[in-house]
C-alpha cells in the first residue's frame, strides 16, 4: 500500500514537472524574444482566460503551428495580474496548452499594443505572424478557423 501511495505520488509529481508554466515578462523581454529568435516563422498569440474565442482556438493553433517545419508558437497572456501565475498556470494545465508560455506583465494597452502593431486596437485574440527570412510581418486581429491559420502561415511566409 506504501508503495501504491509512493509510485502514486511520483507520478504526480513527475506529470506537474513536465507540465509547461507560463513566464512573466516585460514588453521589452518579449521584443528582444522576437528579435533573437532563430526560427523561420514566429507565431505569436496574445489572449486571455476569459476570452471564449481565445481558448476556443488555441488548441488548433498550437497544433497548426507544431506540425510545421520551423514555426515556433509563443501565447502571450493578457490576463489580469491576479491571475498569475498560480491561477493562470492552473488553467493553461487543465486546457493542455504545451508550448512556450508568457504573461505580459504589462497594464497599459495604449503602450504595448501600438509596439506590437501600429493598427492594434485592443482586440483580442490576436496573432502576429514573423518571416524571419523576408522580414515580413502579419498582424490579424480576430478569431481564425484552421484554414484560415494555415493561409496566414502561408500568407506571412
Amino acid at each position: 500500500m506504501k508503495r501504491c501511495l509512493m509510485l502514486l505520488a511520483f507520478s504526480f509529481i513527475c506529470f506537474f514537472a513536465k507540465s509547461q508554466s507560463v513566464i512573466s515578462c516585460t514588453l521589452t523581454e518579449l521584443e528582444n524574444t522576437i528579435s533573437s529568435n532563430d526560427s523561420e516563422m514566429l507565431v505569436i498569440n496574445f489572449w486571455a482566460t476569459y476570452c471564449k474565442p481565445c481558448v476556443s482556438e488555441i488548441p488548433d493553433l498550437i497544433r497548426v503551428c507544431h506540425e510545421k517545419k520551423n514555426v515556433k508558437l509563443i501565447l502571450v497572456s493578457l490576463d489580469d495580474k491576479s491571475m498569475f501565475p498560480k491561477k493562470l498556470n492552473r488553467f493553461v494545465q487543465k486546457h493542455h496548452f504545451k508550448t512556450n508560455l508568457l504573461w505580459l506583465n504589462e497594464t497599459d494597452a495604449n503602450y504595448f499594443c501600438p509596439k506590437i502593431d501600429p493598427s492594434w486596437n485592443g482586440t483580442i485574440p490576436a496573432t502576429l505572424f514573423i518571416d524571419k527570412k523576408n522580414g515580413k510581418r502579419l498582424f490579424v486581429e480576430s478569431e481564425m478557423s484552421v484554414e484560415e491559420m494555415l493561409g496566414r502561415l502561408l500568407d506571412a511566409g
